[in-house]
């Protein structure tokens, strides 16, 4: 219970949706885990045996190509919820981009805990269909827009995703550290890496962003960006 009651995304994550005396019996199934960037938790075509919710960090979803390639599929932030209840096998590997800390669950206490309290039920479904409307905004980004609008769109969704350092604020974040390098930006926007480098230059020039170093992004002129990511 020290851990919910302590816990920075309680508010955000699914168990927001339950009591403090629910969210105490919730704890106390869950287990703590710091994972390093690079180390999977989930692993694609596995079965579905634990589930999670992201505390602390950014994890991709992969899944692999028939020739060995790796597709990144979708981002995990802090306080999504992660893995598949009432599942199988799992679709997609999850893998730490950066340091990262989650709370785990046994699929199967969590799918009994669910049954038993519709509110995390609800919860669950809103957080499917929010999803579904994320894929299919997806779906136009990779389709419909231009190199320029895609990587606007992209750097408001990383800023409007991650939680601020001390939590005491849900807005948009103005500066955050890349978990991507740019080749992998490259490959989730079905960009070239060439293309990518261009446009991060074309926002500094325009002084929509600045890039103090190659990973760290500071946006300077939300209003401009955001007009350029709503442009398709």
């Amino acid at each position: 219970m020290d851990h919910c009651s302590t816990c920075v995304v309680r508010n955000r994550a699914i168990c927001s949706a339950l009591e403090m005396d629910e969210i105490s019996l919730l704890g106390k199934m869950g287990r703590h885990h710091k994972l390093v960037a690079g180390q999977t938790l989930i692993w694609e075509g596995e079965d579905s045996l634990l589930v999670a919710n992201v505390i602390d960090g950014i994890l991709k979803l992969s899944t692999s190509l028939s020739d060995g390639r790796e597709q990144i599929v979708g981002v995990v932030y802090p306080s999504d919820f992660i893995g598949r209840p009432f599942g199988t096998r799992t679709q997609h590997n999850v893998t730490a981009l950066t340091d990262a800390h989650v709370c785990t669950f046994s699929s199967s206490d969590f799918d009994r805990f669910a049954q038993s309290h519709p509110e995390l039920e609800h919860k669950l479904l809103e957080r499917t269909l929010a999803e579904l409307d994320r894929t299919r905004r997806w779906l136009l980004l990779l389709g419909r827009m231009t190199a320029s609008e895609k990587l606007a769109h992209f750097l408001l969704d990383m800023s409007q995703r991650l939680v601020r350092p001390d939590c005491a604020n849900d807005g948009p974040v103005d500066g955050f550290d890349l978990p991507f390098g740019r080749q992998q930006i490259a490959d989730i926007l079905g960009l070239t890496i060439e293309t990518v480098s261009r446009r991060l230059n074309d926002f500094k020039v325009q002084g929509l962003i600045a890039v103090p170093s190659r990973r760290r992004i500071e946006i300077l002129d939300r209003d401009g960006l955001e007009g350029i990511a709503e442009a398709a």
